[in-house]
């Protein structure tokens, strides 16, 4: 599995210990589910966590870092199944996310710092590179086991293949947030379904019982 370690650059030294980023990064979703992102310090996730305060910013230079980082590694559970179809596959996978954006601490830190992202382009930067880019696998994966099975064409041009698979982690990602945390409405197995055989489909299968 993925982990935000993979954004971080290599330092000399002891090395880091998982133990105590997974701790860290589990301080950090619990504060900001009892504080918010405003009343959140990195002094308040040293003390959740069982650290000193130095041993954060050894890892992580401010609280965006940190939180986008502990964001991050909760989306990195997603894993696309192989149930056999491309159509099962990917309701499986909406259904999975939409499971972990029922999560509190998911909720609320991804609410938090997409809203702050709106402010800061730096930010933005790390959301893009350490969430929504190393999600992207799934996109790839599902096409490449589609294209295997023959439910799929290969794309001969790569660079058409990867628009392609950017806007389908697009559609699939905004629908399933927009649903779940805007409009707060079920992502249920019914739900999943019908998006799945409009997004597969098309238009003409919207009307689909």
């Amino acid at each position: 599995m993925p982990s935000h370690s993979l954004t971080e650059p290599a330092r000399s030294g002891r090395p880091r210990s998982a133990a105590a980023d997974a701790a860290i990064l589990e301080a950090t979703r619990a504060s900001l589910v009892d504080l918010g992102w405003s009343k959140l310090t990195m002094g308040d996730v040293a003390s959740r966590a069982g650290v000193a305060k130095t041993t954060l910013y050894r890892r992580w230079a401010g609280k965006n870092e940190l939180v986008v980082d502990a964001v991050a590694v909760l989306f990195d559970e997603l894993e696309l199944p192989d149930l056999g179809s491309l159509t099962a596959d990917v309701q499986a996978v909406v259904l999975q996310f939409a499971a972990l954006l029922e999560r509190p601490e998911t909720r609320t830190a991804l609410m938090a710092v997409v809203a702050e992202s709106t402010r800061d382009e730096a930010l933005r930067g790390r959301i893009r590179n350490s969430i929504v880019a190393r999600q992207k696998r799934l996109v790839l994966q599902g096409r490449e086991r589609a294209q295997r099975r023959g439910e799929l064409p290969v794309e001969p041009d790569a660079e058409v293949a990867a628009r392609t698979a950017d806007l389908i982690f697009d559609v699939i990602a905004g629908a399933v947030v927009h649903r779940a945390l805007v409009s707060a409405e079920p992502v249920d197995a019914d739900w999943a379904r019908r998006f799945t055989l409009l997004l597969l489909k098309g238009l003409g299968s919207a009307a689909s019982p």
